[in-house]
């Protein structure tokens, strides 16, 4: 189990390190900015929809490794995806990290977007991982008001 977690914490920190997506596209036509007042993170979060597709997705702004890490992997995992499956996507991750008060927290469907189940043990680190996601959200609702983890 400690092999694995060490695994994971790699993941982490190499998306941190180099976050994949960290970029404006160039026809980004949906934009929002998430706030974690908490702790400080900031990050914008660029989409270019086609239809109901997010043909390209990027985020810019400034966090912890989390935050950061989370923002990389959730715009690969987005990426040709559709609204229905990203609003998919992000209900399991959240369901992941918070339990939803039944204690069975799965990864299932989520793919590599697991490597973050350990952050649920890590109750203040739960709003840098799900930021990014609600600012994707808020994006593809076409809101424009930053959303915030508070």
């Amino acid at each position: 189990m400690s092999d694995l977690r060490e695994l994971y914490q790699q993941v982490i920190l190499d998306h941190n390190r180099r976050p994949r997506n960290y970029r404006k596209p160039e026809h980004a036509n949906r934009t929002a900015e998430g706030v974690n007042p908490l702790c400080g993170d900031r990050i914008t979060v660029y989409l270019a929809l086609e239809g109901d597709v997010i043909a390209d997705i990027g985020f810019q702004g400034s966090g912890c490794a989390i935050d950061r890490a989370a923002a990389s992997m959730m715009t690969d995992s987005l990426k040709g995806r559709t609204i229905s499956d990203a609003e998919r996507l992000f209900e399991g991750f959240h369901r992941m990290l918070t339990n939803d008060g039944n204690g069975s927290a799965t990864a299932e469907g989520l793919g590599k977007l697991a490597v973050f189940a350990g952050v649920s043990e890590f109750p203040s680190r739960i709003k840098c991982a799900t930021l990014p996601w609600h600012a994707v959200r808020a994006a593809l609702a076409g809101k424009t008001d930053a959303v915030s983890t508070e």
